[in-house]
């Protein structure tokens, strides 16, 4: 791979990862109800997600996905549906004081790994993310040289600077979050939070194959 390749490829990629999406709203959400700390476990949640997906792209299945409309469907389907249930869950989301729980800003207390692994689902919910990761890939990728060190470069950049965006947003979430000392306003984000994720889910479940 040329390093002209990988400026061309970086450049994508800083502009896919600094673009708001389901992977942002979720680690600035579970920033603001859990606190900073726990941020770092939903962005690797999300990297560990992009990992897989950039596997399936490169041994196949994402081939399988861009060409056959039932297997697309029945994930498109599967990864609207996990989206439309954290909405829910967000919507109704019961808000305390934050003074009233010695300065913890968690309404309902989350575990590091349930947020990694809900992250990561929210990663992987999303077929056209694997669709685009095996149209784009292939493009930056050199058959006569191996395979396995350009993946890793052009993964591992994808990783660093999706984490790198997320952090950034998590830190923003949580300058903002003492604004959000009352109960009402923690009611009130978290129904807002919830209506994005179950409209993010509706549009996935409408999305065309193509």
């Amino acid at each position: 791979m040329t390093t002209q390749s990988w400026l061309m490829y970086l450049i994508l990629v800083l502009a896919a990862a600094s673009t708001p999406g389901p992977a942002v709203l979720f680690i600035m959400t579970n920033t603001t109800l859990h606190g900073w700390k726990k941020s770092i476990f939903a962005a690797f949640g999300n990297i560990v997600g992009l990992l897989i997906m950039g596997i399936i792209a490169v041994t196949g299945l994402g081939a399988l996905l861009n060409t056959s409309e039932l297997i697309f469907n029945l994930v498109k389907y599967a990864g609207a549906a996990y989206l439309i249930y954290l909405g829910v869950k967000l919507f109704f989301q019961k808000g305390i004081d934050l003074n009233q729980v010695q300065g913890r800003f968690n309404p309902e207390v989350k575990s590091a790994k349930k947020i990694f692994i809900q992250a990561m689902g929210v990663a992987l919910s999303n077929p056209k993310a694997i669709v685009f990761l095996t149209a784009l890939l292939p493009q930056f990728l050199h058959v006569e040289q191996p395979i396995l060190p350009q993946f890793s470069l052009l993964i591992a950049t994808l990783m660093f600077f999706s984490f790198a965006f997320l952090m950034f947003y998590a830190l923003l979430a949580h300058k903002a979050k003492f604004w959000l000392m009352k109960p009402h306003r923690i009611k009130i984000f978290g129904r807002i939070s919830g209506s994005i994720f179950v409209g993010f889910g509706a549009l996935l479940a409408t999305s065309s194959h193509r």
